[in-house]
């Protein structure tokens, strides 16, 4: 399909994105998590142990969204809730086998890395994160 310059800029991104999604998508299958999950499992074992409200703040999400997303984990026994600070609130917590499950999933997402500068070239790939990483500091901060 030809680009077309008047486009809907949400549009041609969420095409983009959806693209790269399932080109990674496809290379972390063997190791059983999607790229969302990965993100995820990734931000709990960075900052753990993380109440639910910080997590979901610090990556963007609703916290109705991010208790749908940990209950693939939960289930799976990759993350866990614990106790809190106090009776009413909870953190959550990378598990052993989360943390084994991480490992050889960033295994298959640096070959879908590679995979993708191939495609794109490095130098093109490089321009495009410094123009996401721009455009979204100029959007953030706009907040």
């Amino acid at each position: 399909m030809p680009a077309r310059a008047d486009e809907c800029a949400y549009v041609k991104l969420r095409r983009l994105t959806r693209c790269v999604a399932q080109q990674f998508d496809a290379q972390l299958a063997p190791a059983g998590v999607k790229t969302t999950q990965l993100v995820l499992l990734s931000e709990v074992a960075r900052l753990q142990p993380v109440r639910p409200g910080e997590l979901a703040q610090g990556m963007g999400l609703d916290p109705s969204t991010l208790t749908r997303n940990l209950r693939p984990l939960l289930a799976a026994g990759w993350v866990e809730l614990g106790a809190g600070v106090d009776a009413r609130s909870r953190t959550i917590r990378i598990t052993a086998a989360g943390r084994a499950k991480q490992e050889q999933a960033q295994r298959h997402l640096r070959i879908a890395q590679r995979a993708l500068d191939q495609r794109l070239g490095t130098r093109r790939l490089a321009e495009l994160k410094l123009l996401m990483d721009e455009s979204f500091d100029i959007l953030a901060a706009a907040a």
